[in-house]
């Protein structure tokens, strides 16, 4: 059954390959667990629930992904999609979690039709690449603002806007060390040193009386404070659309790149330089956020951390399925997730911010006309607080720069387009 599913003898693999492979993929990824109901948290969102909703979301993704496209890359809910839903579509704009859960279910609803009616390709290559490059780094400089404040390592300043807090308190040395720690373990060559560190600090927490014990295993918590609970009446209202727009945006371009870094290091590609079965792998990226909307969570999408199991011989959908069935054993270990203290995913956060800004070394740095719309998302996304302002300020930027510098053929209609649009949003509000 396992040879007629995945082809394991064509693809010149072995079912203990895979499951290493596996293993190894859910070990480098499985920090999610812990961080995603964290995050959506502070939106509001039941814990427990949340935790069920990430953990059935992945192991959903992964599934269809290694059945039906028969590929070894593992889904999860997304990092930079979970802190846009948190602190920009509920924190900033003030829309309730049921409001942004139904902005994610239909931004999953759209990458599914642009996956089977096959327009992806144009709408990928109207955006540059530089602005793609920009808009990663820019959210991974997001995601470690959000570390340093919950670390207590940057703090509000009425003078200044943002200072440095007591970094000799417990959270921010904590906080420290998960980071110098996952830094270490990463250069030792040690797939699992994200779950390792999040662990160990929280053990730390557990030894100075930080934290509380909770136990390790128990029954999954309910799902219901979230299942289901999406808001679809006010997702149509003018002022969503651009946050529906800025979910698929960032999917969309987050599972493309995925794709193609996990086929090239695992030679999926074809003679052309193109995936295979690639429209299976969208619908299956696209199937998940739809579930996990339903279930509960922020965007679901394809993990980089793929690459590692990849790297350990995965080379079937197998892999991908074996990275489910292990999200579905991590509902068990609710009360663990539970204990995590803040500072324990602070590090985790910072490292994510370094993966997602290593992107900028493929910026052309002598063209200041593509160097600089870079520049401005980069610094914009974090200082405002808005993954949405960071986005939109970019296009602007590259559309402005490029009509005055009487470079206009380096625009695409797609981007006027959507730079008109963003400056509507402004305006009018």
């Amino acid at each position: 059954m396992l040879e007629k599913l995945f082809k394991l003898k064509q693809n010149q693999t072995t079912l203990k390959q895979e499951v290493i492979a596996g293993l190894t993929t859910f070990l480098t990824m499985a920090y999610i667990i812990f961080v995603n109901p964290m995050m959506l948290a502070d939106a509001g969102m039941d814990h427990g629930a949340v935790f069920v909703a990430t953990c059935l979301a992945a192991a959903i993704g992964c599934l269809v992904m290694g059945l039906v496209a028969n590929y070894p890359i593992a889904l999860a809910p997304g990092m930079g999609l979970n802190a846009f839903f948190t602190y920009t579509v509920v924190g900033e704009m003030g829309y309730s979690w049921e409001t942004a859960l139904g902005a994610v279910f239909l931004s999953g609803i759209c990458f599914l039709v642009l996956s089977l009616v096959r327009i992806r390709e144009w709408v990928v290559n109207s955006i540059p690449m530089s602005l793609r490059i920009g808009i990663a780094a820019g959210i991974g400089l997001f995601l470690a603002l959000i570390g340093l404040k919950s670390a207590g390592i940057v703090v509000a300043n009425p003078a200044t806007l943002v200072a440095m807090g007591d970094i000799t308190a417990f959270p921010a040395v904590m906080a420290a060390l998960g980071f110098f720690l996952i830094i270490a373990m990463v250069h030792r060559g040690m797939k699992s040193a994200v779950i390792i560190s999040i662990l160990a600090i929280t053990g730390l927490g557990l030894l100075f009386g930080d934290v509380q014990y909770q136990g390790i295993v128990s029954t999954p918590p309910s799902i219901m404070p979230t299942f289901m609970k999406m808001d679809l009446s006010s997702v149509l209202e003018i002022s969503m659309l651009s946050v529906v727009f800025a979910f698929l945006f960032v999917d969309l371009f987050d599972t493309s790149g995925t794709l193609v870094a996990v086929a090239q290091r695992g030679g999926f590609l074809d003679d052309k330089g193109r995936l295979p079965r690639l429209n299976r792998a969208l619908t299956a990226d696209s199937t998940a956020t739809i579930a996990g909307a339903m279930l509960g969570t922020s965007t679901t999408t394809s993990y980089i951390e793929s690459t590692a199991g990849v790297s350990a011989g995965g080379r079937t959908g197998l892999t991908a399925v074996v990275v489910g069935l292990l999200f579905l054993g991590a509902l068990f270990i609710s009360p663990l997730a539970g204990m995590v203290p803040a500072y324990a995913t602070a590090g985790t956060l910072f490292y994510v911010a370094i993966l997602m800004m290593a992107g900028l070394v493929h910026v052309e740095w002598e063209d200041i006309t593509e160097a600089a719309p870079v520049v401005v998302v980069c610094i914009l996304m974090p200082l405002t607080f808005s993954i949405a302002t960071g986005i939109a300020m970019g296009f602007i930027s590259y559309a402005v720069i490029k009509l005055m510098s009487g470079r206009y053929k380096d625009l695409s209609v797609g981007v006027v387009i959507l730079a008109a649009l963003f400056v509507a949003k402004f305006i009018y509000g």
